[in-house]
C-alpha cells in the first residue's frame, strides 16, 4: 500500500532521492507499523524525537500504531531553539 513519509531538520539526509524537499511517497505492506518504517529508513531512535501520523501524536505507540493507505508519517529530531 501506498503512503508518505517526511522527515525534517537533519533527519532529511535519510531520505532516498526525489523532487519534493522533505517528503516521499513509499510502499509498505498492510500490518506496517509506525516501528517498523523507523526502522527501514534506519532512525535511530534518539532521533525520532516527534512522531505523528495525520497529525495526531504517536510517540508512544511506535510499535503498535499499523499504517493505513494514504498515511502521513512526520518525523523530526530533538530541537532547541532560543
Amino acid at each position: 500500500m501506498k503512503m508518505y513519509i517526511e522527515l525534517y531538520a537533519s533527519l532529511m539526509k535519510l531520505l532516498p532521492p526525489g523532487k519534493e524537499r522533505f517528503r516521499r511517497e513509499i510502499k509498505v505492506d498492510k500490518g506496517t507499523t509506525v516501528q517498523d518504517v523507523i526502522d527501514r529508513f534506519n532512525i535511530p531512535m534518539e532521533q525520532a524525537h516527534i512522531v505523528l501520523v495525520n497529525g495526531k501524536f504517536v510517540c508512544d505507540e511506535r510499535e503498535k500504531h499499523t499504517l493505513e493507505e494514504g498515511d502521513v508519517l512526520s518525523i523530526w529530531p530533538p530541537v532547541a531553539g532560543g
